[in-house]
């Protein structure tokens, strides 16, 4: 926008929609039949059943034309494909690591990474960890920390860097058990956290102390564009710089990065390892040759590398991220004045309903952010997914503990819905909230010892 401009009201999607798939409306009756049969867990749903998807953001957004037609350049050769390099030099305008190591997906980096560097004894730290990553460092025996801002943990704190690492409880950690650290961690924007962003100021102090260390310091990067515009509206001395030229600047505070591409790449699948050590580059592709593929297709198709790289082209652009964090804050300020209680300020790629105290009458370990989840998808067919003490609340020593918020994330897909989609959310939201004092938590009848959100059953607590 020019100083003439005039900024809008209406948040208009920067796009025309040029192929559609139907969606399948359903009744509440059928919907209540539905949850009761895959046990409340709405990761077992079958989407068909499913009106409106905010499970995730991950590899459900829709990708662009460009992209469509970045496929037919798809070259397939099992090794040295044309559709690599292309792949590669994408990547590395933004994030100039010497080392790109491409994978199926984000999970598939952590495991590959943690692998190499974890093992029992072993302890990363990291600003707050998501599921995958924290399963991925325990897996391997080590122990996963949080050294989260004490803001991070305040729903209503009107911080504007929520996702911040504490620079002096690093210090202490590095300090007291310095040996056991093998690499420090920042995920991007802060996804456990509400979706809330890191500072510039922030990784380049957290660079510094891991440096002064001697540790290396790695991004889980996977909405790198989005922090990058909280940079840029926030950040004071950045509102003039260009979204790519942030970027850079946040690559150069880490030493690597785990990706996954079904977020800010635009991509349905996809992920990549990056990094400058030699030594460390090495042994992980050595890993992802046994489990992924060879190194210049990592688990990829030669076409899928070809739409990431059009996606990383896109996803920077200043019109794409204005409208998708503007669309993001217009549910959260809609469920607001409801009188829902959200994480504030509004996250970048989801909204985060703070379960806790919309629904205080059910205890954090009767699960109020499933109870909640389960309610939106009944009442209007909406599906979103429980960030509490389901995800978070089982330890590795098997103990139930609360976890430090209990949410429920709506999480938006990319370019996939309309503003009238979101405004029926919302009137959803409105119905559930009438009928808070009636809802009752769930407990757990079988899970299994990782990741159980994805897979436990549960049944509602009479």
């Amino acid at each position: 926008m020019t100083d003439n401009d005039v900024e809008f009201r209406t948040v208009i999607e920067p796009f025309r929609i040029h192929s559609v798939e139907p969606l399948r409306m359903t009744t509440t009756a059928y919907r209540r039949r539905q949850a009761a049969a895959v046990d409340y867990n709405l990761f077992q749903l079958h989407a068909d059943d499913v009106l409106i998807d905010l499970l995730t953001d991950s590899g459900t957004g829709a990708m662009s034309r460009d992209q469509w037609a970045a496929i037919q350049h798809g070259d397939e050769s099992y090794a040295g494909s044309p559709s690599y390099f292309v792949f590669r030099d994408a990547v590395q305008a933004l994030f100039p690591y010497r080392h790109v190591i491409p994978t199926h997906q984000g999970r598939a980096a952590e495991r590959i990474l943690f692998q190499v560097l974890g093992g029992p004894g072993k302890v990363v730290p990291s600003n707050t960890h998501f599921d995958t990553t924290r399963a991925n460092v325990e897996y391997t025996g080590a122990e996963a920390v949080d050294l989260v801002i004490d803001e991070g943990h305040d729903p209503r704190a009107e911080h504007p860097f929520k996702g911040n690492m504490d620079i002096a409880r690093l210090e202490r950690l590095l300090a007291e058990r310095g040996e056991d650290v093998p690499v420090v961690m920042m995920t991007i924007t802060n996804n456990s956290g509400g979706g809330q962003p890191v500072s510039l100021e922030n990784l380049r102090a957290v660079a510094d102390v891991c440096r002064a260390a001697g540790k290396p310091l790695f991004l889980d990067a996977c909405r790198f564009a989005e922090n990058a515009w909280f940079i840029k509206q926030r950040e004071p001395g950045q509102a003039e710089r260009g979204i790519p030229e942030i970027i850079r600047d946040i690559a150069a505070c880490a030493d690597g990065m785990t990706m996954s591409a079904k977020k800010d790449s635009m991509g349905n699948i996809g992920g990549w390892l990056a990094l400058d050590d030699d030594d460390l580059a090495q042994r992980c592709r050595t890993l992802l040759i046994l489990t992924e593929g060879f190194p210049t297709y990592g688990g990829l198709a030669g076409r899928d590398l070809e739409a990431l790289a059009q996606g990383l082209k896109e996803t920077v652009s200043e019109d794409y991220l204005r409208y998708r964090i503007r669309s993001t804050a217009y549910l959260a300020d809609a469920l607001e004045r409801l009188g829902i209680p959200c994480i504030r300020p509004a996250g970048g790629h989801a909204v985060y309903i703070d379960a806790a105290a919309l629904l205080p009458h059910i205890p954090p370990l009767h699960f109020p952010g499933q109870a909640l989840a389960v309610a939106l998808y009944e009442t209007g067919g909406v599906r979103s997914c429980e960030i509490g003490s389901v995800m978070f609340g089982r330890h590795p020593d098997g103990s139930e503990q609360p976890a430090a918020m209990e949410l429920v994330r709506l999480a938006i897909p990319r370019r996939t819905y309309t503003q009238s989609h979101i405004d029926y959310v919302i009137e959803v939201a409105e119905r559930v909230v009438a009928q808070t004092a009636d809802l009752t938590g769930y407990r757990i009848i079988e899970e299994p010892p990782t990741l159980r959100h994805f897979t436990a059953r549960f049944a509602p607590i009479r």
